[in-house]
């Protein structure tokens, strides 16, 4: 295999329609397997270490509107989980982020959230070998989730502590209480886990369904399509609609030089208006 064999699949993969970002993953997974090769002697020379990969150009996010951000707020408000859409509008929570938080991750009396883990997409195997079902594992009767539900978060910027608006408060305790009531509604059928967002039963959510939801609301509210991930952008202006002090979302969201003193220098944000 020559570096250039590689170069020319990829260009295929980009031709088929296959995105850069696509492309651009297969690059890094062929290079890992061949880096193994090399280390054990198989190849001299890793040919993917030398090969182009594609380029992945930055995709530029549109800033919603006032207007638009307001109309999703509304929107969310009419939805099973309005703290969820809150949470990722108004604090900035990847979706891993927010649907890996537990009630405990919560200080409601000093009014700080602290992220610890993201929530994995599940991993499925088939659950009937003795008698095959004919589908893809994920959409098996029977399939067995192989992957744990979260991965701890290690590094200093993903392990925060963030301030909470009162607004935010008070909507994640009303969600506390409806989730009360849907717990006694499952009865034996709920498996407390303490997740904040759960399914009916009190499992974590899928990030599947999650990411659907997220296209029902936007559709609902009458706005364009856009990733979930991008719903962090939009979290200074839906601070402001909360009624958060401009002075604090500007030093909230500003950003600030990493500090050289690693994660003992780490400093939580204060949204809270107090």
């Amino acid at each position: 295999m020559e570096p250039e064999h590689l170069e020319r699949f990829y260009r295929k993969m980009l031709t088929a329609g296959s995105a850069a970002g696509t492309a651009h993953q297969v690059h890094r997974t062929v290079r890992g397997a061949l880096n193994e090769a090399v280390r054990r002697g198989h190849l001299a020379v890793n040919p993917a270490s030398i090969a182009k990969a594609p380029r992945l150009e930055e995709e530029e996010v549109e800033p919603r509107t006032v207007e638009e951000v307001q109309r999703l707020l509304d929107q969310a408000d009419k939805t099973l989980r309005p703290a969820r859409w809150v949470i990722a509008l108004a604090l900035g929570l990847r979706q891993g982020e927010a649907l890996g938080l537990k009630w405990t991750d919560i200080d409601f009396d000093l009014r700080v959230l602290t992220v610890r883990r993201n929530r994995l997409r599940p991993r499925y195997r088939h659950g009937c070998a003795g008698d095959p079902c004919g589908r893809k594992p994920g959409h098996c009767p029977r399939k067995v989730n192989i992957r744990r539900e979260t991965k701890d978060t290690k590094s200093c910027v993903g392990r925060r502590p963030i301030g909470i608006p009162d607004s935010l408060l008070a909507l994640l305790l009303h969600h506390r209480e409806q989730q009360e009531h849907q717990r006694r509604r499952a009865g034996g059928l709920w498996t407390e886990k303490y997740y904040v967002f759960t399914s009916p039963t009190g499992e974590p959510l899928n990030p599947n369904t999650d990411h659907h939801e997220w296209k029902d609301l936007l559709e609902a509210a009458g706005l364009r399509a856009s990733r979930l991930q991008d719903a962090r952008h939009a979290a200074a202006t839906v601070l402001l609609i909360l009624g958060v002090p401009d002075a604090i979302v500007a030093r909230s969201w500003a950003g600030s030089p990493a500090s050289p003193h690693g994660c003992a220098a780490a400093t939580s944000t204060s949204p809270t208006g107090s």
